[in-house]
């Protein structure tokens, strides 16, 4: 069987809830209604026993006057078992022969000497021509034998009364429950209109359609907030794709180039073949493309296992200050033949907890940038030092610069801004994206510090502080 729909249950909630309700309050106005009905019918009956009491022990022989001046036409009067006086109505009614069938409960006063004392006296009579009466007792006494009193009120008005609020209040359930299935269904619907609008606009949205967005009614309540969550996902989503689209066409594009390459040096070989000289220089030019080839791959790979998460850390509380310095000595023949001067100022003891071989990476390739973009003659100062309780690396260089609008782009993928920053320089556009995620997962910052006069500063910095690693 089919599970019913948010709807139906939203329907079935609802209209269950108001039933119950409307059930308790009918049953509460019901026997609220009936009780005061039975205070009321005691209260006459207490008043109707103390008149004739009065007048039994006032007036005997007169007491069937009481009935003729007054309201009350159903009493009795019995002496030593002997009936004394009753009414016309009494004898009709049979009420004496009649056999008690409820006792209704309420404490009241009894006529014993006009004196009150607590009893349950009042009962409920049912005749043999099923009439309903109410009857109440009491003792007066006499100088001979005490009489008792019996008085009784006829309570089909009540219990006409009583039948009619119950039709009234089952019709009265009945209209309700029905307004609540039809009310619910309704409210229930137009509560979930707002997911059935973006049930309908989510499958419309595909791969190639990741800027279409879910319509938020009011961004303040549930519905709203979900929507808008949502559509946070399918931005994130969306700059997801397009990053994997461009990162797709940009590494074809690199990988294509040196494979162009190689292949127009290997047919220039050929077709000027039998030199010696020319064949060790096409194979000197497709080394040097089978060089940059190898970089981009490994540099995809780097950050293939990066995005995977399979790149595993060994971070260890490591001396920065060495680490740079060891970065310098490496890179210092690669300065030295590009006609750059290589600065440091490193301070001692400055310490973080990274992996170093991830981090050295990291500054090899900021170093490496700035040696590419520096002109000869030209500075690149690398530095290491406590900045704002932080432990800090910059690498500083005297080139070009980066031009404002390409700023916010340097960590980009395959990114390269301008014409001081292309791939003639043998770069593919990797560098500063591995460096980014070397520094990030080590749980330090890298920057691209505020624009200088001329040349580009690029900020690394960790908690300086030894962290216990797991």
């Amino acid at each position: 069987m089919n599970p019913l729909s948010i709807r139906a249950r939203l329907t079935l909630y609802y209209a269950l809830a108001l039933a119950l309700t409307t059930l308790l309050l009918s049953g509460g106005v019901y026997f609220l209604v009936r009780a005061d009905l039975l205070r009321q019918m005691d209260t006459q009956l207490s008043q109707d026993l103390e008149t004739v009491s009065k007048s039994a022990r006032a007036e005997p022989d007169e007491m069937l006057e009481v009935a003729q001046q007054g309201s009350i036409t159903l009493f009795e009067v019995r002496s030593a078992g002997r009936v004394v006086a009753a009414t016309p109505a009494w004898r009709q009614a049979e009420i004496a022969n009649s056999p008690v069938r409820v006792v209704s409960g309420f404490w009241q006063s009894t006529g014993q000497a006009l004196r009150k004392s607590k009893s349950r006296n009042t009962v409920t009579l049912e005749t043999t021509r099923h009439r309903l009466y109410y009857l109440k007792r009491g003792s007066v006494p006499t100088p001979g034998a005490p009489l008792e009193v019996s008085v009784a009120r006829d309570g089909e008005s009540v219990r006409h009364t009583l039948r009619s609020l119950a039709a009234i209040l089952l019709v009265g359930f009945a209209c309700a429950l029905g307004l609540a299935l039809a009310g619910g269904y309704f409210m229930a619907g137009r509560a979930l209109a707002p997911i059935g609008a973006m049930a309908s606009k989510a499958k419309a949205i595909t791969a190639d359609k990741l800027s279409e967005r879910l319509p938020v009614h009011n961004a303040d309540d549930e519905l709203g907030r979900l929507a808008t969550t949502f559509n946070s996902t399918l931005a994130r989503l969306e700059d997801s794709f397009d990053k994997l689209r461009r990162f797709t066409s940009d590494a074809s594009h690199e990988l294509r180039t040196p494979l162009a390459a190689m292949k127009i040096v290997g047919e220039v070989a050929l077709r000027d073949g039998g030199d010696p000289a020319a064949y060790r220089e096409g194979i000197g030019s497709m080394l040097e493309e089978v060089d940059r080839l190898t970089r981009l791959v490994e540099s995809l790979l780097t950050l293939t296992r990066a995005d995977s998460g399979e790149a595993k850390l060994s971070r260890t509380y490591t001396d920065l200050s060495a680490l740079a310095g060891e970065v310098v000595e490496c890179m210092r023949v690669l300065a030295d033949e590009k006609g750059v001067k290589l600065s440091t100022d490193i301070a001692d003891d400055i310490h973080a907890t990274v992996d170093p071989a991830v981090l050295r990476q990291a500054v090899l390739n900021l170093v490496d940038n700035a040696i590419k973009y520096t002109p000869e003659g030209g500075e690149v100062h690398l530095a290491v030092r406590q900045m704002d309780g932080r432990a800090t690396i910059e690498v500083a260089d005297s080139g070009q610069g980066i031009p404002e609008q390409h700023r916010r782009h340097v960590f980009d993928r395959f990114y390269r801004g301008d014409a001081a920053r292309s791939s003639e320089t043998g770069g593919v556009g990797l560098g500063l994206a591995i460096a980014r995620w070397a520094v990030e997962t080590n749980g330090g910052t890298i920057e691209l510090a505020p624009q200088n006069e001329k040349g580009s500063v690029f900020r690394i910095s960790f908690p300086n502080k030894q962290q216990e690693v797991e």
